[in-house]
């Protein structure tokens, strides 16, 4: 099958982050297992979802990870001019459908060097990591980037994750945090605003709270300039509360977004928060005994990545991407849990992450072939006896 093909298969599974995966993943399961590969699913708990791992090659240490997500963003309410799980040429250099780029493509590219990669004489390893539930919190990366050190008796030391960079090496992502804030406090007529405690009027002190806090870390020069924007970023996406204007609101509930820099650590900030949080509940008690703030998560916390520019892995991925120009991302991705993991891990893959999540998403053809050369220039890579 050529890469088209196989992309064009990847995109008709509409498998989106939160469903099952296992369509995908089993075809892809059959797929590698043709050509002679012991592939290995790793289960949720409730059995209708997997993640993919297998080794291509010798069992010695020093192997590459290829990573990869399966799941892909709703496409309802955007306004599609295809159908955005065929996969469809119109003729101007593009393959459309969701997740062509974000990021099918990239597995495809995998899939696609896979008899390449059997036949090759590899003196080290490369090995598959394909996940769900990327797109609503990298929910399997944690469990997939132990396996892949623990599972086997080798151990690898590489780990590239394919998200579209357009081939440019990325070496830092913000550690991402997404939380929802619960403030419940008393009901009454909006002319005894000084009698109850509005759950509105509180939650805008702890809003102001979290912007203030993003202000500091600013003003003491926590910034990172390999970044955009260069600081932690605390943004508060949806509020809601109350039932009427002359009614104090007794519930309201607000959804914030933490994105830290490397040296920021997000812990430290949501602890400084709970500790206002508190100060807050301790005050107003005394007006209403109820009165209560709650945070939970909305999904746990994706660590960052903070690739050192002298890392081996560096080297590695300007020499199989062609391009030395280095960059920073501000979206999650499950490069930091893999290096969490101690793998030198980067993020590399063909498709601008410019047409991700959006109405008509594409590819082109120019990076599903920059994303083949970079197989062939791996596959060269791993099957010299000096790789290291």
């Amino acid at each position: 099958m050529t890469v088209e093909h196989i992309l064009a298969k990847l995109v008709s599974f509409p498998v989106l982050g939160g469903e099952s995966n296992l369509s995908i993943i089993h075809w892809i399961r059959d797929y590698i297992t043709s050509h002679g590969v012991e592939v290995n699913l790793l289960p949720n708990a409730e059995g209708n979802k997997a993640s993919l791992h297998c080794r291509i090659g010798p069992d010695i240490d020093g192997g590459v990870i290829l990573s990869g997500h399966t799941d892909v963003v709703p496409v309802e309410g955007q306004e599609w001019t295809t159908d955005p799980f065929v996969l469809t040429e119109k003729g101007d250099g593009k393959w459309y459908g969701r997740g062509s780029c974000d990021m099918k493509g990239f597995i495809a590219c995998c899939l696609a060097a896979v008899p390449q990669m059997v036949k090759a004489n590899l003196k080290k390893p490369i090995y598959f990591a394909f996940s769900y539930d990327e797109e609503v919190g990298c929910l399997a990366g944690p469990e997939l980037a132990q396996a892949m050190k623990t599972h086997y008796r080798e151990t690898p030391k590489y780990a590239i994750i394919g998200e579209p960079s357009l081939m440019e090496p990325i070496v830092g992502q913000k550690g991402i945090y997404i939380l929802e804030t619960y403030v419940n406090g008393s009901a009454g007529h909006s002319s005894r605003i000084k009698q109850e405690v509005s759950a509105i009027h509180e939650s805008m002190r702890l809003i102001l709270w979290l912007e203030n806090k993003m202000d500091q870390l600013i003003a003491n020069q926590r910034l990172d300039d390999r970044f955009h924007p260069p600081h932690s970023s605390i943004h508060i996406g949806l509020v809601d509360g109350g039932i009427a204007p002359n009614v104090i609101a007794d519930k309201a509930h607000f959804y914030w977004d933490l994105r830290t820099i490397p040296m920021d650590d997000m812990g430290s900030i949501v602890a400084e928060f709970e500790a206002y949080c508190r100060k807050r509940e301790e005050e107003l008690r005394k007006l209403f005994p109820d009165f209560s703030i709650k945070t939970v998560e909305n999904h746990p916390p994706v660590p960052h990545l903070d690739t050192k520019a002298d890392d081996a892995i560096v080297d590695l991925v300007k020499r199989l991407s062609g391009n030395a120009t280095l960059n920073t991302v501000s979206y999650a991705a499950e490069a930091g849990q893999f290096a969490n993991e101690g793998f030198q891990s980067a993020i590399c893959g063909p498709g601008s992450i410019a047409q991700a999540h959006r109405a008509d998403e594409y590819i082109s053809h120019e990076q599903l072939e920059k994303g083949m050369e970079m197989m062939e220039k791996l596959i060269q890579e791993l099957s010299s006896a000096n790789f290291a």
